[in-house]
């Protein structure tokens, strides 16, 4: 409205009153922002470039304060470009660090609540706790003074606080210390005193547990001395053991060399007598190779008697089984000359055939008819069963959307649940009692709503308020009251009686694409026809255009022409005013928020077409199923129908073939008996032939016994012979077992003695190596260098002490032993010992130096406490005087006094507002949420 300003007020400014729109907090924010303070003070925008006239690049404020000897000008120029300023103090460049400090000096507080209260800050007034409204108000209005004193009171007693609870006490204070919150001084004293004596009492104890260290050390040296002594005891033993070890394995080596010796004759004639041996035996192997050839000769003769008596018997059993086959066709025979004749006696006693065809052509035209029928009854099953088998297809694939429909609407109530528990809980209970309702009652927006684009949500979230997405929307008044009377918490609005569903934009959307815009706010998305029409009613959705990046860029040139009041263009929201001061055209711009709740959308329509179908299948598929039902009993019927038939027709059919049947059996019987009548068989003439037969096989056995025999005589003298080398063998065998026995007892006594040798002489390896290590081993203990030799005082040392091992190892154990007893003791015992007796003197001085800072802290607290409370008393008292007379004047009630909980805790001291503005009512205490906004701006 204003493109330069220049106010005066007079002195004692406390309130700046005027109508809408006159400039009240352009005001304000120059005298907050010309006097150094932040945009966050004022509760508007947070950028100070935010603060100039739209349309121009900078703005500057000029402040004039009064002051002695002459007054001073602050200017502060502001750069809406980069969002800086540049500072002038009396009309010279300055900083803001500078304007800060003139500012202090005259103790202007502009974010001080209680000296400069702008309109949009009352509720955080209303928000500072008794404590902080304390420290403003000595900020504001008391003596320069009176703020430091209450902050060094507040210091001082931390500090006294921390004297009282953090007293060394010795011993006691790492366990007990925070249990104790406030302990009198005398009380610590005494705690002191007492530490004092128990630090003493340990001291002697101390005392005596340092001489027993000492004995203890003595004892320690000694084992010391014994252990350095040990190696070298045991080096020498092994070295000894070395010695003697040596002297065997010479010995040993000088044996095993006669041994070897000695054995040479032996082992030149057992070869003599093994080659021998090798010849018999080989000689024995050719004579039993010869009994074998022999023997397998003789094998195969006895094989061939066995055949030969194998193949009488088979003659003999050939004429048996002829025998056995004449007996049963005999059998045979007389059997089926038996059945011919009772075969020919039931034909003789069978009447002549009736004629059966007429009833077998009836039943076999009925069974036709059936099969016809049955046919086309099957053939409708598969109809109806493929057409079936489509439906259940179809449901299915239905029941999948509608589910996947059902899980998005799932998510935007989860997001209600999450967001609104309350809407959630009444959206529940409206879907259980619907028929309670005269009219229909629509769920909360922000699920009615489906954007047909989930790009557009950001508009329709920005446009309306989060308390109507989250609201029911009710057709009857009487509805909502019912609601009210069922006491649930959760917002609901009554959508028009006459619907504005379909109004008409002021202008065709055609017309504005030329400006970039694309739609109206109403066709971005559907929702229920109550919906529609309170959002068209309340909001004019059919009547806010949505633009582009395009509309942006020419913003300027869009609200002249177009005259909308609210404008969507891009990621902004543009509101258009007209001042009524003025008539000029007024515009503001927000960025938009992003959407939260119209993210996730459901096609309404498409839900309630897909249930439409589903119903439609569920009946076709009910309709398919009866007609099946039918068909099915309808084949029942006629599958029995068709066996009666079949039955009939088998029994005329085998009472027209029984006849037949007979005289066909009759002939091939008599086929069969002469058949059997010409299969004679000639017993005698078999009998013949197979003692024929017997004879011949008998003149082949007497020749191979011939042949065996023979073989056998053979074979006897081959045995003898091998029997004769078998005994000479055995001679050769024995010289030689005798002669390797004795070698072998040679061989053992030498492989001992070398084995002997051999032990000897890996112990004598092993016996070096251990006194290379024992040596090492002696030196180190000794901590001495390999070249150096055992020191004369060692050596005196050793010779007071035992020169065996079992000596050694018992005076160790008897060391050790007493210096065990000489338990918990170490070399820090000294080290505590000395250091108790610098604690027991640093005690007593810092007992001394807490007892005079202690009684200085009480001294000064009770000084400025004196000085600091009296003028606080009657600075409230005056607030309060005034305060009241004030709220007295409008016909209500208010007082201000100092809230004290403890009078030593100066940190929790505060300012109490009480105020009442009905008579009916009490004093109540100013809080953020008891009064209404314009009883917390009053007050």
């Amino acid at each position: 409205t204003y493109d330069s300003c220049e106010v005066r007020p007079g002195p004692n400014l406390n309130m700046i009153v005027g109508a809408n729109g006159t400039g009240k907090s352009s005001i304000v924010c120059a005298i907050c922002l010309g006097l150094a303070g932040k945009p966050s003070f004022i509760g508007r925008a947070d950028k100070v470039g935010l603060f100039v006239k739209r349309g121009c690049l900078k703005g500057v404020v000029e402040i004039e304060l009064s002051n002695t000897p002459t007054n001073i000008v602050i200017t502060r120029e502001i750069q809406v470009v980069n969002n800086t300023s540049m500072w002038y103090i009396n009309r010279k460049p300055s900083t803001l660090k500078a304007v800060e400090e003139q500012v202090a000096a005259l103790n202007i507080q502009v974010g001080n609540l209680c000296q400069f209260l702008p309109q949009d800050k009352v509720g955080e007034f209303a928000k500072l706790s008794k404590t902080e409204l304390l420290e403003a108000t000595e900020k504001s209005i008391g003596p320069p003074e009176m703020y430091q004193f209450h902050c060094e009171l507040k210091n001082f007693r931390e500090k006294e606080r921390e004297l009282e609870v953090n007293m060394p006490i010795v011993e006691t204070q790492r366990n007990n210390c925070r249990k104790i919150s406030i302990i009198k001084f005398n009380n610590l004293c005494k705690e002191k005193s007492n530490s004092l004596e128990k630090m003493k009492q340990r001291i002697e104890r101390y005392k005596q547990d340092v001489e027993r260290y000492h004995e203890r050390k003595r004892h320690l040296d000694l084992i010391e001395m014994l252990e350095r002594k040990r190696p070298w005891v045991e080096y020498e033993n092994v070295r000894q053991q070395h010695e003697e070890v040596k002297q065997s394995r010479d010995q040993a080596k000088e044996e095993v060399r006669n041994l070897k010796e000695r054995q040479s004759p032996v082992t030149k004639k057992i070869q003599e007598i093994e080659e021998h041996y090798k010849s018999l035996d080989m000689k024995i192997r050719d004579k039993a190779a010869e009994i074998k050839d022999t023997s397998q000769k003789c094998k195969q003769k006895q094989d061939a008697l066995e055949k030969k008596d194998k193949q009488i018997e088979e003659i003999n059993q050939a004429l048996r089984m002829k025998k056995d086959e004449e007996m049963d066709r005999q059998k045979k025979i007389h059997n089926t000359r038996k059945m011919i004749e009772d075969w020919q006696n039931e034909l003789n006693t069978m009447g002549v055939c009736e004629n059966l065809q007429p009833q077998i052509d009836a039943v076999n035209t009925e069974l036709k008819r059936l099969q016809e029928e049955r046919a086309n009854i099957d053939s409708d099953v598969s109809d109806l069963r493929t057409e079936k088998d489509n439906q259940e297809r179809d449901k299915k694939r239905i029941t999948g959307c509608i589910v996947e429909l059902d899980n998005i609407m799932n998510m935007k109530e989860e997001k209600l649940k999450g967001r609104f528990r309350d809407t959630h809980s009444a959206l529940m209970w409206l879907r259980k009692n619907t028929d309670k309702f005269k009219k229909n009652v629509c769920e909360p927006m922000m699920l009615a709503i489906n954007m047909k684009d989930n790009r557009h949500a950001k508009y329709v979230e920005n446009h309306i308020s989060s308390n109507d997405m989250r609201a029911f929307v009710f057709e009857s008044q009487e509805d909502m009251e019912m609601r009210d009377h069922r006491k649930l918490k959760v917002n609901a609005v009554c959508a028009p009686s006459e619907s504005c569903a379909e109004n008409i934009p002021s202008r065709p959307i055609e017309e504005l694409h030329q400006y970039g815009f694309f739609s109206y706010l109403r066709e971005l998305f559907d929702a229920p026809r109550p919906v529609m029409s309170y959002l068209c009613s309340q909001y004019r959705v059919h009547d806010v255009p949505v633009g582009t990046e395009k509309t942006k860029n020419m913003i300027e040139r869009v609200i002249q022409e177009t005259k909308f009041k609210q404008i969507y263009a891009a990621e902004e929201k543009y509101i258009v005013k007209v001042s009524a001061y003025t008539n000029q055209t007024l515009s503001s711009n927000t960025s938009l928020r992003a959407a939260q709740f119209l993210t996730i959308s459901v096609d309404t329509d498409e839900r309630r077409q897909l249930e439409s179908q589903q119903q439609e299948i569920n009946s076709t598929l009910k309709s398919l199923d009866i007609q099946l039902t039918t068909l099915f009993e309808r084949q029942k019927h006629l599958e029995r129908r068709d066996n009666e038939l079949r039955q009939q027709k088998k029994e005329l059919l085998e009472r027209g073939n029984k006849r037949k049947q007979l005289e066909s059996k009759i002939a091939v019987k008599h086929d069969s008996l002469r058949q059997m009548e010409q299969d004679a068989i000639n017993l005698e003439e078999e009998s013949q032939q197979a003692n024929m037969k017997i004879k011949e096989i008998n003149v082949q056995k007497a020749r191979l016994v011939t042949e065996l025999m023979h073989l056998i005589k053979n074979c006897i003298s081959l045995n003898i012979i091998k029997a004769d080398l078998v005994l000479q063998s055995t001679t050769v065998a024995a010289e030689k077992n005798r002669l390797e026995l004795e070698y072998k007892v040679a061989t053992v006594q030498l492989r001992a003695s070398e084995e002997r040798f051999r032990e000897l002489d890996d112990r004598k390896r092993v016996l070096i190596e251990n006194c290379k290590e024992l040596l090492k081993k002696a030196r180190q203990v000794c901590k001495l260098s390999p070249d150096q030799h055992l020191p004369k005082e060692f050596q005196t040392a050793f010779q007071a002490l035992p020169n065996t091992l079992e000596e050694i190892d018992a005076f160790l154990n008897e060391e050790k032993s007493r210096a065990s007893c000489f338990t918990g003791l170490n070399a820090s015992v000294v080290e505590e010992y000395n250091k108790r007796t610098q604690e027991i003197q640093q005690l007593m001085e810092e007992l001394e130096e807490k007892k005079n800072v202690l009684d200085n802290y009480k001294q000064n607290i009770s000084q400025v406490k004196e000085r600091w409370l009296n003028p606080l008393k009657k600075l409230v008292e005056q607030i309060n005087e005034k305060f009241s007379n004030f709220f007295s004047s409008m016909q209500c009630a208010g007082e201000v006094d100092l809230h004290v909980e403890n009078e030593e805790e100066y940190d929790k001291y505060g300012i109490r507002i009480r105020v009442k503005f009905r008579s009916s009512t009490e004093l109540h205490e100013l809080t953020p949420y008891h009064q209404s906004g314009g009883e917390k701006s009053v007050s």
